[in-house]
């Protein structure tokens, strides 16, 4: 009989590259920051975990939230873009409501900011991409949508958000 266990990528997390610093509001979430997608035909990972760090501006409003959605694809966005989504790390308006909850099953990951206080970091929980994307493993392409309508802009230092990712897949023993 065999053992199935889980195998990480590697000793530390891969870096995702998207740039938030200084993102406006949006208070429908439609305009925001999109992530460099991520190729999986060559790792071949079967899901991914993604933590994030994003930190508020000065005087955010109290009760609003932060939003990091995930998509996949088929095919490269960088090839065949999926609405305004092109697979590079940009600013980005999602076309409407209605495109939104079509394009990601609503957020992946949500900090609620409980106050007015300027420069506080949230931490974003942990999660499998696979899972947020109803799947049983990874998309060949996949990547990340962060919008907020915490009423100013996040923290103009890039420093202060951080998006990781560890790549996972199983080993037969």
């Amino acid at each position: 009989m065999s053992d199935l266990s889980v195998l990480y990528a590697g000793a530390s997390p891969t870096t995702i590259t998207i740039s938030p610093a200084s993102l406006a509001t949006s208070s429908t979430f439609l305009a925001g920051r999109e992530s460099t997608q991520i190729d999986n035909t060559s790792t071949k990972y079967v899901d991914a975990i993604v933590q994030g760090l994003v930190t508020v501006g000065t005087t955010p409003t109290a009760n609003t939230n932060i939003n990091l959605y995930v998509w996949g694809s088929f095919v490269s966005l960088a090839t065949t873009a999926v609405d305004v989504l092109d697979g590079t790390d940009s600013a980005e308006t999602i076309t409407s409501a209605g495109v939104l909850a079509t394009l990601f099953q609503g957020a992946a990951a949500s900090a609620l900011v409980d106050a007015n206080t300027s420069n506080i970091g949230y931490y974003l929980k942990i999660f499998s991409v696979a899972a947020a994307l109803g799947l049983q493993c990874l998309p060949p392409f996949w990547g990340l949508f962060l919008a907020h309508n915490t009423g100013a802009n996040l923290h103009a230092t890039a420093g202060n958000h951080v998006f990781t990712f560890m790549g996972v897949n199983y080993r037969v023993a």
